[in-house]
């Protein structure tokens, strides 16, 4: 099964709430994005239109990958983009900025691509599960994107007081998924380390513009050039750190309160899930009412499992919750408590009728919608419908298909690298070398070869392209291999006749 293949596949919807006063300072818009990370969005309107940092409020981050549409606001300025994947419509006049108390929940609507009919059973049996019992409310996959794009957890650094490696991590740590210019940035800044007078030749540096400057007057001061990075990633930067945290407590807090055999895992980016598949009533129902702390120096626990949990994590990870500090910037950069609900039961679920993908032949697609509070995460509610088949692609798979490739193959010039386990396959150095089009395919024959015979395969050297791994790119590439082996063809014929060298002389009778 597949999710977000397309930016339609994955579409959520705000359901929310603003108290508009004509003459307020802030002007709220409905915000219509895809494929953009909601700072991302807000970076691309603030810059456009020269506005300060902190002057676009929003109710909550939604997924970059998808159709998502959210409230935001602005403060004391009149904006307008009406880019292709980002639209704003002006809805009103409101007095304060946007939080997340302004959101009353989320409408969600996925739909599951390269779904087997053998699996539709189970996915049924999964959402009366899903009904019957919630979902742990985790914190998923992308709110790692740290992690995802190799900057690890930058609050770790921050919290051993090494500003410079949480810098460089920021700045200038290139993601291999990145491919705008901001990963050119950062690879400038990575072999360019400490030469901050050096001006870099790509367009997009105002992102760091301020931290720049700050290196420029004050070398050194890591301090001071961390804090010009903008106040709400800073916080986000912390609140990742802390999610890892309470993912893991509920992880253990589960291990306490359950017996093995009802708990099964699923991986995510950074480490493994625990799920349940059945529970006492007297345990589900403490579940139900339960929730677990965002952890801060002043975090209090009443409940004493939960207190073994918060124990156990913060013993792995050589803490405690006095040393959840920040010494060098206390009022700038804290760690603040929450208590977040332990579970979350999906609203409305509807699953829709099956038909044919036709992105993936052979295989199926259907439509699930359904209604989430502020804070939960949809691909979750997904993960434990299709739990018995559902697998985060890898970093290597994900650029593999950007490039074309099939799993574990090669570029042009690339290093060889050791067989890497993929879907439970190990790629070895031979197969990852072959072409990834099938054996009755043929490339394409340039103009410097001579036409090789319909069942014979060249191999591909160096100076060709892999082929295609797409089934029509392979279609169109056999295609035009037919058309130039007969134009080859007519053209030796042509000159076969007009050489008079090439015939055979008659002889007399």
């Amino acid at each position: 099964m597949r999710i977000k293949q397309k930016p339609e596949d994955f579409s959520v919807k705000e359901s929310n709430r603003f108290d508009e006063v004509p003459q307020g300072r802030f002007r709220v818009y409905l915000m219509d994005k895809q494929k953009l990370s909601t700072f991302e969005a807000a970076e691309r309107i603030r810059e456009r239109h020269g506005l300060k940092p902190g002057a676009i409020s929003y109710c909550g981050l939604k997924d970059k990958q998808g159709r998502t549409e959210q409230l935001i606001a602005v403060d004391g300025a009149d904006v307008d983009v009406q880019d292709p994947d980002l639209r704003l419509k002006f809805l009103g006049h409101t007095d304060r900025s946007l939080t997340a108390a302004n959101i009353t929940s989320n409408r969600f609507s996925v739909t599951l691509r390269d779904v087997r009919e053998e699996d539709l059973p189970q996915l049924n049996v999964a959402v009366a599960e899903v009904n019957r019992l919630g979902v742990v409310n985790y914190f998923d996959s992308q709110r790692f994107g740290s992690l995802k794009h190799g900057q690890g957890f930058i609050a770790k650094d921050l919290l051993r007081g090494d500003f410079e490696a949480a810098l460089h991590n920021y700045m200038a740590k290139p993601s291999p998924l990145d491919r705008t210019e901001d990963a050119k940035i950062k690879q400038f800044w990575s072999e360019n380390w400490g030469q901050w007078e050096r001006r870099v030749p790509f367009a997009g540096t105002k992102k760091y513009h301020r931290i720049l400057q700050s290196l420029r007057t004050h070398p050194g001061d890591w301090v001071r050039a961390f804090l010009q990075i903008d106040a709400d990633y800073r916080a986000m930067l912390l609140f990742t750190y802390q999610s890892y945290l309470w993912n893991e407590g509920v992880r253990r807090y589960l291990q306490l309160l359950l017996p093995r055999e009802h708990l099964f895992p699923m991986p995510y980016q950074a480490g493994t899930l625990l799920f349940y598949r059945d529970a006492d009533p007297e345990v589900l129902k403490r579940l139900r009412t339960a929730s677990f702390p965002l952890l801060a120096p002043d975090t209090k626990m009443a409940d004493p499992v939960i207190a073994d949990a918060v124990a156990w994590v913060l013993g792995r990870e050589k803490l405690s919750l006095e040393k959840l500090r920040i010494a060098d910037a206390p009022r700038l950069l804290y760690f603040k408590h929450e208590e977040r609900p332990l579970l979350v039961v999906p609203q409305k679920l509807v699953v829709g009728r099956v038909q044919p993908d036709e992105l993936n032949r052979g295989r199926l697609k259907l439509n699930i919608a359904f209604t989430l509070p502020p804070g939960a995460y949809a691909t979750l509610v997904v993960k434990r419908l299709y739990h018995f088949a559902y697998r985060e692609e890898s970093v290597d798979e994900i650029i593999a298909a950007r490039r074309g490739l099939a799993p574990g193959q090669r570029e042009h010039g690339q290093e060889e690298a050791p067989a890497r386990r993929v879907s439970g396959r190990v790629w070895t150095d031979a197969q990852r070398l072959a072409p990834a089009t099938p054996a009755r395919a043929r490339p394409a024959v340039t103009r410097e070869q001579p036409a090789t015979p319909a069942r014979v395969r060249p191999a591909v050297t160096r100076e060709e392209p892999a082929p295609p791994a797409g089934f029509r790119a392979r279609q169109k590439l056999k295609k035009e291999a037919r058309k130039v082996a007969r134009e080859q063809q007519q053209a030796k014929s042509a000159k076969i006749q007009t050489n008079p060298h090439s015939r055979r002389r008659e002889r007399p009778v």
